[in-house]
């Protein structure tokens, strides 16, 4: 029952943060409430610490990259959540696939954004500097810095290879 509210959540998340860039509470804070009560039921006390400690450790991995500015609260709640619903060893797992979808997604969002060519152009220059002594400065435009991405991609894909991984199937 987890692992398929688990899908049907993931795949909300994923088509709203795709079309919107949100993740929004109101499929997040309803799943949270189900998710601890299933485990309550299921598991007693001990389901419903495991579901806290989930929760907690998935909230911590994605705490500082939000403080900071480099990702959205919707993000942190779904990864969170699947905490919450599979515990932390799981979500753990989850986060290290996740970094890494993340990571080549990024790559792609910089490689075909408008303007590629003359930021690899400016690294190179850079580079090249540096390594007669002298510092050439990188520009960065203005919307370089407004540019955004689905994460919870990311966190769905995550937690897609968890599951395949652990031999579990997908639904």
């Amino acid at each position: 029952m987890i692992d398929l509210l688990l899908w049907i959540i993931l795949i909300i998340c994923v088509i709203t943060d795709l079309r919107k860039r949100k993740i929004y509470n109101k499929v997040i804070f309803p799943a949270l409430l189900l998710t601890i009560i299933l485990h309550l039921i299921n598991s007693g006390l001990d389901g419903l610490l495991m579901s806290i400690q989930g929760f907690a450790v998935g909230m911590a991995l994605l705490l500082i990259p939000y403080l900071l500015g480099g990702m959205g609260a919707g993000d942190v709640k779904l990864l969170a959540l699947v905490g919450a619903m599979k515990g932390t060893m799981f979500v753990l797992i989850t986060a290290v696939y996740m970094a890494l979808i993340g990571g080549v997604l990024a790559l792609g969002v910089l490689l075909f954004r408008r303007g590629v060519l003359t930021r690899l152009k400016m690294i190179v220059f850079s580079l090249g500097g540096l390594r007669s002594g002298v510092k050439i400065p990188l520009t960065i435009a203005k919307d370089d810095n407004r540019a955004t991405y689905p994460y919870g991609l990311a966190i769905a894909g995550g937690a897609a290879l968890s599951f395949m991984l652990s031999g579990v199937s997908l639904l």
